[in-house]
């Protein structure tokens, strides 16, 4: 929409003259012609990358696909049924500790953010799609590696105002709701990668650790 996308610092190798500002964190760079296909920039592609998850997809972008796809994003709630795999009240789709014997269930930050990632459990940035275990629904990395559109608007109060069954966000607002984390996500600013946690980003916004999964319109309407 912009031109651009947003690309964690450490990420891009580009020429300087694509570095077209700083975004507010100051570890994002806004990156002329980064997208899904060019992940780092006109010089990049994801020829390397295809058994990654998609990125630098905004919310009108995954919508745009769900059409194609005869697809939907899931609600709010339907993703965190789905990330939970069966297991109740438990922080991670694995259970409660965030490692089981010093192994490593997602891939997100391990170090000092954001200047150095030890990469403990085995990456640095994105991580193939089938890395580490399925939750107990099948689902792979529903924790880490890319944020996840659903399809409600974000509220605070969301799930204040609702019964808990269920709970369907506003008619409108500002921002998006995304799920599960990141790569990025690290105890020292962000530990949103708790099945529970919750948070948001303008809809035409993108960067390389935003993407999405879809449901069935079938689950959707039985949702709704």
């Amino acid at each position: 929409m912009y031109g651009n996308s947003a690309v964690f610092h450490a990420d891009f190798t580009g020429p300087l003259v694509d570095i077209m500002g700083q975004m507010e964190a100051p570890w994002w760079l806004a990156i002329k012609h980064a997208c899904w296909a060019r992940p780092t920039g006109v010089n990049s592609a994801i020829t390397h990358c295809m058994d990654h998850p998609v990125v630098h997809v905004s919310h009108g972008d995954a919508l745009a696909y769900c059409v194609w796809a005869d697809r939907a994003l899931p609600t709010e709630a339907q993703w965190e049924y789905a990330a939970r795999g069966g297991l109740e009240a438990m922080r991670y789709p694995w259970g409660n500790a965030l490692l089981t014997e010093g192994k490593h269930h997602a891939n997100l930050w391990q170090g000092t953010f954001p200047t150095h990632n030890e990469a403990l459990d085995g990456f640095a940035t994105l991580a193939p799609v089938k890395t580490y275990q399925p939750n107990g629904f099948g689902l792979w990395q529903m924790a880490g590696n890319t944020w996840e559109w659903c399809n409600d608007w974000f509220s605070a109060r969301t799930y204040d105002s609702t019964n808990g069954i269920n709970p369907i966000g506003p008619k409108s607002g500002k921002k998006r709701v995304i799920r599960g984390g990141s790569f990025l996500c690290h105890n020292s600013y962000c530990n949103r990668y708790r099945v529970a946690a919750r948070s948001s980003a303008p809809p035409d916004s993108s960067a390389s650790n935003v993407g999405f999964r879809t449901i069935s319109l079938q689950i959707n309407t039985i949702g709704s």
